[in-house]
């Protein structure tokens, strides 16, 4: 039982580690008058619209834009997981 237990906490040593390494990392899409820069953590840190775009072309083009944000922090934090080991070590 006390094993199961270090492993939990050992898992949220290297969850919380992995989410420090995340919040240092940055990931910017620009796409049709909107740039979006997240962080690691799929936070949005910065948010540029062209002003002379219309609200229709906003709503679609903000979609685009953080549908494909949101992919490229996905693949980040993939790949940055795979490089700390991911969670296989821990025998989960």
């Amino acid at each position: 039982m006390f094993n199961k237990l270090k492993q939990v906490k050992d898992l949220r040593a290297q969850a919380k580690t992995m989410q420090n390494s995340l919040a240092g990392e940055s990931v910017t899409i620009e796409k049709k008058g909107i740039k979006i820069t997240m962080d690691g953590n799929m936070a949005i840190t910065n948010l540029e619209i062209d002003p002379n775009m219309s609200n229709d072309a906003i709503a679609s083009n903000m979609k685009t834009a953080l549908n494909e944000a949101i992919k490229k922090t996905q693949k980040l934090m993939a790949e940055k997981m795979q490089s700390m080991g991911g969670l296989g070590n821990l025998g989960l």
